[in-house]
């Protein structure tokens, strides 16, 4: 099926543009600007691989949206728009899922945070979004990504690449495979506290990178987008990615960073976190901070090594060591996360 012939489904014109969005490394993304109307939206194919029921994040999309109105949120919200035969998902000819969605006109977005300010800003419209949506009573938020914060199944996974490797990759990544192996216990304290239930469950974004706020020309943040990877689990999971995204001062593909932890970075996120959420947080949550961001990192790094183990079949690369360099670059950005925690245990790092 050509791309006129879902436009067409949500469109009553043939006078429109289409261009593509590069930025998103799941969905397939274009800017639609209806001309005779004078109207852009979000057109989008949802990658069916990665969310196999595109139902369910529809369907989470409008809870969570239905829930930022009841609570009178200030910033935009993301509606997704029906076809003209007011279906919210229409299927193409190979039967993947594809979906319209509002457009916030004079936005902007960053791939990394260009300042402190901005970072906190960032961190703080989370903040805001995750306390109005965390209400007494959780809705009935369906999992988008079944096992995606099975910490459990990842050191499982891991174990089972590391065990079925070829045994170059395993030689390429011996240092790697080392420090990995020192640090598998890590995530324990996270598994023990969610299974005795010492934290709550919550609703979470799960994607929370400063790619995901739409941001005016002057860097006030707008909204917040890509809600499909809303789930309930535990709001540290939240925490910790948005360290391991903002703190990194390198590129996250580069193996040979060193010290590419920002310290001022990690204390303008941790403000901007708990600027709305700080009385919402139980004792143990706030405790855990420090802790969960030493967690997502670990995850994170070890996913890379996974797949690199396996042979670089989930993760888009380059070349044959890309998932290698981000495996280095996340064990260097832990390294100096755990200095300035003065929780140690890497200073011996060289890879």
């Amino acid at each position: 099926m050509e791309l006129k012939d879902i436009v067409i489904q949500f469109i009553d014109t043939d006078y429109y543009d289409l261009t593509p969005i590069n930025d998103g490394l799941i969905n397939t993304t274009y800017l639609l600007e209806d001309k005779s109307q004078g109207r852009k939206f979000i057109l989008q194919k949802i990658n069916n691989h990665v969310f196999k029921e595109p139902e369910v994040i529809i369907n989470n999309h409008l809870l969570i949206n239905d829930l930022l109105r009841s609570n009178n949120y200030q910033f935009q919200i993301i509606e997704p728009i029906p076809s003209l035969t007011n279906n919210l998902l229409v299927k193409d000819t190979d039967g993947q899922p594809w979906r319209l969605l509002s457009f916030v006109e004079n936005s902007v977005t960053f791939l990394t945070a260009p300042s402190l300010q901005t970072a906190f800003e960032a961190a703080k419209t989370f903040s805001y979004f995750l306390a109005t949506i965390n209400t007494e009573k959780l809705p009935a938020i369906e999992d988008p990504l079944p096992n995606f914060l099975n910490f459990e199944k990842r050191i499982e996974d891991y174990k089972n690449a590391l065990r079925d490797a070829a045994p170059h990759l395993k030689e390429n990544a011996k240092a790697e495979i080392e420090i990995t192996n020192r640090f598998l216990s890590l995530p324990d304290q996270w598994i023990e506290m969610e299974k005795s239930n010492h934290i709550p469950k919550r609703i979470i974004h799960a994607d929370v990178k400063i790619s995901n706020i739409l941001f005016d020309q002057q860097y006030h943040p707008l909204a917040v987008i890509d809600l499909d990877t809303i789930m309930i689990s535990t709001i540290l999971y939240d925490f910790g990615t948005m360290i391991q995204s903002y703190t990194n001062t390198t590129n996250e593909d580069d193996g040979k960073a060193r010290n590419n932890f920002n310290p001022e970075m990690y204390k303008a996120v941790k403000k901007g976190f708990l600027f709305y959420l700080q009385e919402k947080l139980t004792p143990e949550e706030c405790d855990s901070l420090d802790y969960a961001a030493q967690v997502a990192i670990y995850i994170q790094e070890l996913r890379f090594l996974t797949d690199y183990l396996n042979g670089s079949t989930y993760y888009s690369t380059k070349y044959p060591e890309h998932n290698l360099d981000r495996t280095k670059n996340q064990l260097e950005l832990l390294k100096g996360l755990r200095a300035y925690l003065g929780a140690g245990g890497l200073e011996c790092l060289s890879v």
